[in-house]
């Protein structure tokens, strides 16, 4: 039995566990239908031309974890932005560990979605809400969407704003020879509202796992989002990042990816405006190497006028890593005085290397200020003959190079601690100490 075949065949195993009198068994149903039809994603697919999932799907994968599992804090420290207190809502196997989470209901929203999918106190936020931005088309998307259960729900309400970051993190502590889950994560934020939010995926030995992740955040009137993905999982691990974003009037909303570890990454981010004067902000560092993949797939939707988006990825690949960069900026006859920019800048360590970039801007109105840019190449040597001549080690002359190349990115982060605790992971990637303890 292949995976799809063991997920459609699960989900009625699924269903006994769950309320099936509820208003989502039909959307859960629909879901599976439209996965079953669809299967997985092929090369055949535009969208997906430059990543396969063929040797992925050869492990057999357990979709429910046999036994729940529990980790030491100890264990997993490091992991935590515990430079700073957070709130945190954590998982292991997909599954909520109390012990390891710090949630609240005072004032604002920091809790589970299993919570928010079955207790009738949530059910008119989750009719109006769950799965209206989500993309009932795409097909990890769907199969998310029939599973969905475990997750992080977040409701920050009207003219509040989260006086801390929350953390929300996903361990697989490798119990299972290889283990599949599907977090879904519902982010509320009302008018005049404010969040930080970190997320991230992480492996705790070297058995396979594929994530498939949904995310919904909605930005209501002139509210603040500031969403922080940081990607340093193991060799072994497959990440699918589904995100959609539902912004109104007025609103303010950054997303910064940071891709350094995993086998194979797919980040699918997509924006979409129902407002005037919205801001948006799409960034990210990809620094890869041996032979890992890692393919940002972005799109942003003006529908509105005088808007802004800004889009800015800098990835560099070494070894027989491969990158993939498509970014779609789609402006509506409606859109006028919109104001998009995009630039993907890749820089190529080993002859190896590969890159795909693909900018797309399709533009339907005429009074607009549009700009993609795409360059794709080396270090360069004459900077790196300078800095040697004046007595730097020529690892350390390439490592500053880099950095000063993602330093764009990173200077836009707006959490220090996390500046600094990325800024630490780019030199262990590089493997270089600059200047500071690692």
């Amino acid at each position: 039995m292949d995976l799809k075949e063991k997920l459609v065949s699960s989900f009625m195993a699924f269903e006994e566990r769950i309320d099936t009198s509820s208003s989502l068994h039909d959307v859960r149903t629909n879901a599976i239908k439209n996965f079953e039809s669809k299967g997985f994603p092929s090369k055949k697919e535009e969208a997906w031309k430059y990543t396969s999932l063929n040797a992925i799907l050869k492990n057999d994968f357990s979709v429910f974890p046999k036994k729940e599992n529990s980790i030491e804090f100890a264990e997993v420290k490091k992991y935590f932005l515990h430079e700073v207190d957070t709130y945190k809502v954590i998982f292991i196997d997909g599954k909520f560990s109390s012990f390891l989470s710090a949630t609240t209901h005072e004032g604002i929203d920091v809790c589970l979605m299993a919570s928010a999918l079955t207790k009738p106190k949530y059910k008119m936020i989750i009719d109006e809400y769950f799965n209206k931005i989500a993309s009932k088309d795409e097909t990890l998307t769907s199969l998310n969407t029939a599973f969905s259960l475990e997750g992080a729900y977040i409701n920050i309400p009207k003219s509040k704003i989260a006086d801390k970051p929350i953390e929300i993190i996903y361990f697989s502590t490798g119990v299972e020879d290889a283990l599949m889950v599907q977090p879904r994560n519902l982010v509320i934020v009302g008018e005049n509202a404010h969040v930080q939010i970190i997320e991230r995926h992480q492996s705790l030995n070297s058995n396979p796992v594929l994530t498939n992740s949904v995310t919904e955040v909605f930005a209501q009137k002139r509210a603040i989002v500031d969403y922080y993905k940081i990607q340093n999982d193991n060799l072994s691990a497959n990440l699918i990042d589904n995100t959609y974003i539902s912004q109104k009037q007025e609103s303010r909303v950054s997303m910064h990816t940071f891709s350094f570890g995993g086998n194979l990454t797919r980040n699918n981010l997509n924006f979409y405006h129902f407002g005037e004067h919205i801001d948006s902000t799409l960034k990210g560092i990809t620094i890869i190497g041996e032979k890992q993949h890692v393919d940002h797939y972005t799109l942003v939707n003006h529908a509105t006028p005088n808007c802004e988006s800004h889009q800015n990825y800098k990835t560099i690949i070494g070894d027989s890593a491969t990158g993939v960069f498509n970014g779609k900026i789609h402006v509506e006859k409606e859109a006028q005085k919109t104001n998009a920019f995009q630039q993907n800048n890749n820089i190529l360590v080993s002859e190896k290397a590969t890159i795909n970039a693909k900018p797309q801007l399709e533009i339907f109105a005429d009074d607009v200020k549009c700009s993609h840019g795409c360059t794709i190449g080396q270090l360069d040597e004459r900077a790196m003959f300078y800095m040697q001549q004046r007595g730097i080690p020529k690892k350390e002359a390439r490592a500053l190079l880099m950095f000063a190349f993602c330093n764009e990115v990173l200077e836009s982060v707006k959490i220090p601690e996390l500046k600094q605790r990325i800024t630490k992971i780019i030199a262990t990637k590089l493997e270089v100490k600059l200047g500071f303890d690692l």
